[in-house]
């Protein structure tokens, strides 16, 4: 089938009826009559039973529509691609980041951008760190911030800013007294924890692990922010890192950084192939501000 036999197929279907397809492209009725009995005849099969003057589908064209709204939609994606483009060349960046850093820090720093830049339209999204991924390599978005290693030899990343893996706990827990804490001090105590499946539950796991222990869970959230609500509400203590807290100035909890843990870092992801955007660059640099302002500095290398 070409490109037009499939176009008046898929009208077909959609409307139901020659005389409505016929309308949908603009073309005559027996046009499109013509047309869909030549597809026929080259594909040696029926598409349409005709009954009492009605088409009704065949199960083979049912099929073969499904796999015609595939084709649609890759060419409506084509489509966007278009627009996104041409929008860039007048200013357009697309940023994606992980959940803490994007609840308030990326944030904050598009706030600070835009004033100075009302004229460049910014898409930003929060997503999971598989996403993330997909989406710099489909080059759907120009710029990621993950706070996970984000390793691919199709994509560059560049550390931004670093925090600490902290515990927070209700001011009436046994630990609030502290001013930090090792693994070994939170094992009498239960978490809030995240799944196993999670980049950030395999990194408690693995905190745990170092000492020979596993976590005792009691509640389990799906997303750290959603751990601080709970934390928040006194529901027990969790470990989150300090770019998520930066959303949480009024908490009702303590912060304990946790001894000898590795610092989180923030890198910032982007396809390896391509060069930044002048708009771009200057985005990042707004961005390190704000992670400074923060006092979120990278480690020092010695």
């Amino acid at each position: 089938m070409n490109l037009r036999q499939i176009e008046v197929f898929r009208a077909v279907m959609s409307t139901g009826s020659v005389s409505d397809a016929s309308r949908l492209l603009h073309v005559s009725v027996p046009a499109v009559s013509r047309m869909l009995s030549y597809t026929e005849s080259r594909l040696g099969f029926p598409l349409f039973e005709r009954v009492k003057g009605r088409l009704h589908p065949t199960a083979e064209a049912r099929r073969l529509y499904h796999e015609v709204q595939l084709v649609y939609r890759g060419v409506e994606r084509i489509g966007d691609l278009v627009h996104e483009l041409a929008e860039r060349r007048h200013g357009l960046i697309s940023i994606g980041s992980s959940p803490s850093v994007g609840q308030m820090l990326v944030p904050q720093a598009i706030a600070e951008f835009h004033i100075g830049n009302p004229e460049v339209r910014i898409h930003f999204h929060c997503m999971t760190h598989a996403r993330l991924k997909e989406q710099l390599l489909g080059r759907q978005i120009d710029l990621g911030i993950s706070t996970l290693p984000m390793e691919h030899p199709s994509l560059r990343t560049s550390p931004l800013a670093a925090s600490r893996l902290v515990c927070i706990c209700p001011p009436s827990h046994p630990l609030a007294a502290r001013s930090s804490v090792s693994v070994a001090d939170l094992l009498p105590y239960p978490l809030i924890a995240y799944p196993h499946d999670t980049p950030f539950g395999q990194r408690i796991d693995n905190l745990y692990a170092e000492i020979g222990e596993t976590p005792r869970i009691e509640i389990e959230a799906g997303l750290p922010h959603t751990a601080c609500a709970l934390v928040h509400a006194g529901a027990g203590i969790a470990l989150v890192d300090e770019f998520l807290l930066r959303g949480w100035p009024g908490a009702r909890f303590r912060i304990l950084p946790v001894e000898q843990a590795a610092p989180i870092v923030a890198d910032l992801v982007y396809p390896h192939a391509e060069s930044l955007s002048p708009v771009a660059e200057a985005l990042i640099r707004v961005i390190r501000g704000v992670m400074t302002l923060h006092g979120l500095s990278l480690p020092d290398p010695g």
